[in-house]
């Protein structure tokens, strides 16, 4: 069963928060798949990872680019494992079964849009019924997150 993890986005958008949760994951070792909406989304988002930091980027690739194996973040419209990721992170109210292929899922959601936060929910009873460790983490005013609420596990 995977950790599903909840970010109540407030503070922050999509496109602010993603990066630095991938830069966190890239540096424990790990690989990740991000999934949004739609393909023009993951060229987007994939053009953003190149330029959101003057500091450097985030080493990511999309279908477009192929060579999914090798790709620490692999960015796509779909859930799949292409890259042998542990973590999957879900953004635009992409939704993923939980079924195993990864270690931990991110479901990251508008805060401030009332329908992501219902279908957020919406997800929320599905996975605890299903029996998966849930944590749901909120913003606070300067974007830190806290952890707000742990099921199962």
């Amino acid at each position: 069963m995977a950790e599903i993890r909840f970010y109540h986005l407030t503070a922050r958008t999509f496109e602010q928060t993603l990066p630095v949760l991938l830069d966190r994951t890239l540096q424990r070792g790990w690989k990740a798949v991000v999934c949004v909406g739609s393909e023009e989304r993951v060229e987007s988002l994939a053009g953003h990872l190149w330029t959101y930091s003057k500091e450097g980027f985030l080493p990511h690739g999309t279908k477009r680019d192929g060579f999914a194996e090798e790709q620490p973040v692999w960015i796509s419209d779909r859930v799949e494992n292409p890259n042998g990721a542990q973590v999957l992170f879900l953004g635009d109210g992409a939704d993923s079964d939980g079924d195993g292929a990864f270690a931990t899922v991110c479901d990251l959601f508008d805060g401030n849009d009332p329908d992501a936060v219902q279908a957020a929910r919406g997800r929320w009873k599905r996975f605890r019924d299903a029996g998966h460790t849930l944590v749901y983490y909120q913003q606070d005013e300067g974007g830190a997150w806290s952890e707000k609420q742990r099921v199962g596990g």
